[in-house]
């Protein structure tokens, strides 16, 4: 009965988290932060029938990196990368602060400046309905040419071209991508110059009847504007659904 009540209260906090806007979620855990650890037990034991963990992928991949290199794990639960990593400067957040290695924020209005971070990870992260500001945020605070991790639910996606088109559209460059595993997808990008702008009937023009590649070309090379933020959200609402657990 205890098992049947703690799943049936994960699967409301997750819904909760995925439908809900990142503040809403802040202030949620902020008032009853004892809601985070039920949700982070529930997850990890979601997590632990997977054959790999997304984040020890991550942190096989950053422990090459030089020593001082700055890392910024956006929603890190209890911060393993920070734990794991000690070469490397490894600043971790999330609703509530865990445990010391945690700094607790909404990660769309992070306590960083701009143009500060080496390394953006998401790993099973981008989780409110405005997760786009979290990638806005991302790109504010990496370097240009630093480089941005997600790791996100395979099933989740509708349309993955469709969504790395919607990063490049936020000034990410994509680098490249891993989709063998069947649990989730590992997307690698980089920050490239972009000013972003809501004028963009003149745009929307040029690149009717472009194919994907050839739109991507013009955006990169001739400076083509992308999307409005109007049409950015609505967009990024329907390329990247709530990952919901149904009741067993």
């Amino acid at each position: 009965m205890k098992e049947k009540l703690s799943g049936a209260r994960f699967r409301w906090l997750n819904e909760k988290l995925y439908t809900t806007k990142g503040d809403e979620a802040y202030g949620l855990f902020q008032e009853k932060p004892e809601l985070f650890d039920e949700y982070h037990e529930g997850f990890r034991h979601q997590v632990e029938s997977w054959p790999v963990n997304p984040v020890d992928v991550i942190i096989d991949q950053l422990r090459g990196l030089p020593a001082g290199t700055v890392v910024a794990d956006l929603g890190c639960g209890d911060a393993k990368i920070g734990h794991v990593l000690t070469e490397q400067k490894v600043l971790s957040f999330d609703l509530i602060a865990k445990n010391d290695k945690v700094i607790a924020c909404d990660i769309s209005k992070l306590p960083l400046p701009a143009n500060f971070v080496d390394v953006v990870v998401f790993s099973l992260s981008l989780m409110g309905t405005n997760y786009l500001d979290f990638l806005k945020e991302a790109h504010r605070v990496l370097k240009l040419g630093g480089e941005l991790k997600i790791a996100e639910v395979v099933s989740r996606f509708s349309d993955l071209d469709s969504f790395i088109d919607l990063l490049e559209n936020l000034g990410f460059e994509f680098i490249g991508k891993e989709d063998d595993n069947k649990m989730f997808v590992m997307m690698y990008f980089n920050k490239r110059n972009f000013k972003p702008t809501a004028d963009d009937a003149e745009d929307d023009d040029m690149l009717e009847g472009l194919s994907k590649t050839q739109k991507r070309s013009l955006q990169k090379g001739a400076g083509v504007r992308g999307m409005s933020a109007s049409k950015l959200q609505k967009q990024s609402q329907q390329l990247l659904k709530p990952c919901l657990y149904k009741k067993r």
